[in-house]
């Protein structure tokens, strides 16, 4: 039990700045759609989804890497650290290098042919972006969350108001007072592209943030220590690289196959991908839960009730991802205000990607079999299979359903790749979820947003007290079912524990 209360402790800490900062950073999703046109949007989502791609080649897998070695007696961990700092330098210097070069053709290639400078921005950011996660990998392997959320909530929080002073305060300006000497600094004409400066600026900030980390990390760089981490790395980039196309390739294709002319297509891909940030909460809990769990299963690993504990974490944590659904999906007709009436056709795609995401936050956490084993190359072929039935139900569903099949995709994608890893998994390092009842959870909060949707379409109007109260009572049986069940094996693990 003080196992699991390590990694709660661990969970909220790190959390902060995702939850913190990604809810500070949700509040540009109403600025975009009030300040930037559905097009413009479109170009957002279409950006942000190459560039997913593109940071895990940067980094490729040193991040867990870095982990993993770390944590090896024969080791020094400072040299450890100095490799893979180095060795991300050194290729993020020439992949930055490259795109730069061959900006004009890259940009021409995404359908923006006047906006090379776009590649520009986004070729300087990921490569900052791509050298500062070594500091912060390090930061948390190093049990130093304080410093780690500073600079976590430093980089959004520079984004945000760099965004706020040229999408608002800067035509604000213009408009009322032109004479500020603030519009020095601004040209409406850039327009969307402000978002990716303000990106670049923060990144910029951060990295200066992060300088003693760089100056003061001691160690030096091993030679037979790189070739070890890459011949580890490679395996998880590349499985990276697969799983970022479950994450991602919706949104890179969508512009391409959806039946309409050009700019209609972005239009619906800047609705798709505003639509999908709504879904946000289901993805900060994996996130967060990601980062304090993986150093935590590697360095509770040795214990002798380890599988009884991953077992337990599973249930607690497919518990918090039902309450998430339930809460967002109940409450949908609250939290679409925050976005324009122009996208409130693609919110039917929520409760889709929020199933999805919660399937990926169960295989993210059965994956722990294949990186506890040094077996990583499996984490290639789930993320291939994840990725071949990706690309073929996306080509085969957004002509006929648009965004929409896109997202059932996602869901089925995430679905068979959890129960593929958990059938694989137990016979290489067998632990003992309890499939009854994280089924049983998952199936009860289907079941109880199905009756709220029936209740708000045909009782209760969305918005009153009643309607609010209702959906309130249908997320406390879901706790209350929880708690009953979970009760006596909280007891059982304490006098483990003891």
């Amino acid at each position: 039990m003080s196992l699991i209360r390590k990694l709660a402790s661990q969970t909220a800490i790190y959390g902060l700045s995702s939850i913190v900062g990604r809810l500070i950073n949700y509040l540009l999703v109403p600025l975009y759609v009030r300040t930037l046109s559905l097009y413009d949007n479109g170009v957002l989502t279409d950006f942000y989804a190459a560039v997913t791609f593109l940071l895990i080649i940067y980094t490729y897998g040193m991040e867990t890497t870095f982990f993993r070695f770390a944590n090896k007696d024969e080791l020094n961990e400072k040299d450890v650290y100095k490799t893979s700092l180095w060795c991300v330098i050194i290729s993020s210097g020439l992949i930055s290098f490259l795109l730069i070069i061959f900006s004009s053709p890259i940009a021409t290639w995404m359908m923006y042919p006047a906006h090379p400078e776009y590649v520009i921005y986004f070729a300087i950011i990921l490569g900052i972006d791509a050298v500062t996660s070594i500091p912060f990998v390090r930061l948390r392997q190093q049990h130093r969350p304080i410093k780690f959320v500073t600079g976590k909530l430093l980089n959004i929080g520079v984004n945000v108001l760099i965004n706020l002073f040229f999408l608002v305060a800067c035509p604000w300006l213009l408009k009322n007072q032109p004479d500020s000497f603030l519009l020095k600094f601004y040209n409406p004409e850039i327009g969307v592209g402000y978002v990716f400066i303000a990106n670049l600026i923060a990144s910029i900030v951060t990295m200066l943030f992060l300088l003693p980390e760089f100056a003061s990390s001691g160690g030096k760089f091993v030679k037979s220590v790189m070739e070890k981490m890459l011949q580890y790395s490679f395996p998880l980039m590349f499985a990276g690289l697969a799983g970022m196309t479950n994450e991602s390739f919706s949104r890179v294709i969508l512009k391409y196959e959806l039946p309409y002319s050009m700019t209609e297509n972005i239009k619906q891909l800047g609705i798709f991908g505003q639509c999908f940030k709504l879904a946000i909460f289901m993805s900060l809990a994996i996130q967060t839960f990601r980062m304090a769990s993986e150093p935590f299963f590697f360095s509770t690993s040795k214990n002798l009730d380890a599988k009884l504990v991953y077992a337990r974490i599973m249930n607690y944590f497919v518990i918090v991802c039902c309450m998430i659904f339930l809460g967002v999906t109940l409450y949908l007709d609250i939290l679409k205000h925050l976005l324009q009436p122009a996208y409130f056709e693609g919110l039917v795609i929520v409760p889709i990607l929020l199933l999805a995401y919660l399937f990926l936050g169960i295989f993210q956490n059965l994956t722990i079999w294949f990186k506890l084993g040094d077996k990583t190359s499996y984490g290639i072929y789930f993320a291939v299979f994840g990725a071949v039935i990706t690309i073929a139900l996306n080509y085969a569903l957004i002509p006929a359903y648009g965004y929409v099949g896109s997202a059932i995709a996602t869901l089925i994608c995430y679905f068979l790749m959890a129960i593929s890893c958990y059938i694989v998994g137990q016979k290489y390092y067998e632990v003992p979820y309890n499939l009854k009842r994280i089924s049983g959870y998952i199936i009860l909060s289907i079941a109880l947003y199905a009756t709220g949707n029936y209740i708000r379409l045909h009782i209760f109007h969305a918005g009153s007290i009643i309607w609010f109260l209702v959906m309130a009572t249908l997320i406390g049986i879901f706790v209350c079912i929880a708690w009953i069940i979970e009760r006596n094996d909280l007891k059982n693990v304490k006098s483990i524990s003891n």
